[in-house]
């Protein structure tokens, strides 16, 4: 517990990034394996990545998030999306905790039954789930970087729509955010101060 506390405690939004320094493809693939471990309701796991790594990649990302130095500089830059109608995949995704014994038939159809009553003309709240999950696959694979001894930065500075053409995104991909990820440079800041706990906790 106190290592993981320290990982916390030491994670910063990373500016300047180690450009000379890369990750592998097994490396990255070995983050989004830890990024996946996060929680979705339903178990959707409704999120995708996608990896900018190349130079080329890279090149065209750039423009679409403002001209970010960072965007270039890291090893990778993940996309990291939410996608949208999670309660069509869900019968596929569930099968293996069904096979496992995780849960039982009647779960499993219960939980295809609810989804699909809650979701299936629910535009908003297909939505609202989307950036649910991206966002907390994002702090998972954030914290996964930081295990790794990398660094990272979430970014929503950027062109989504420009992004999710340029990148070959479906229309059931929404583009929540960008996460930098890599070795660090000098000249980034600390983490800095939190709000005291009494500011923003309250008993009921």
């Amino acid at each position: 517990m106190t290592v993981f506390s320290e990982l916390i405690k030491s994670r910063t939004s990373a500016n300047n990034y180690d450009s000379v320094r890369k990750l592998a493809s097994d490396e990255i693939t070995q983050l989004i394996a830890l990024a996946t471990h996060a929680p979705s309701a339903f178990n959707f796991q409704n999120w995708k990545f996608v990896a900018v790594h190349s130079d080329a990649a890279k090149a065209r990302l750039l423009p679409l998030a403002f001209n970010q130095p960072k965007v270039t500089d890291a090893a990778v830059t993940f996309i990291v999306c939410g996608t949208l109608e999670p309660h069509l995949a869900l019968p596929a995704t569930l099968k293996p905790s069904l096979d496992a014994g995780i849960i039982d038939e009647p779960t499993y159809k219960g939980w295809i039954g609810a989804a699909n009553s809650m979701y299936q003309e629910n535009a908003t709240l297909q939505r609202d789930e989307a950036v649910r999950s991206a966002a907390m696959a994002a702090m998972t694979l954030m914290l996964a970087a930081q295990s790794h001894g990398l660094v990272s930065c979430p970014m929503i500075g950027f062109d989504q729509a420009g992004v999710a053409a340029e990148f070959g995104l479906h229309a059931t991909d929404v583009p929540v955010m960008l996460v930098t990820v890599g070795y660090a440079a000098k000249a980034n800041w600390p983490q800095k101060p939190r709000k005291a706990v009494a500011e923003v906790l309250s008993f009921a």
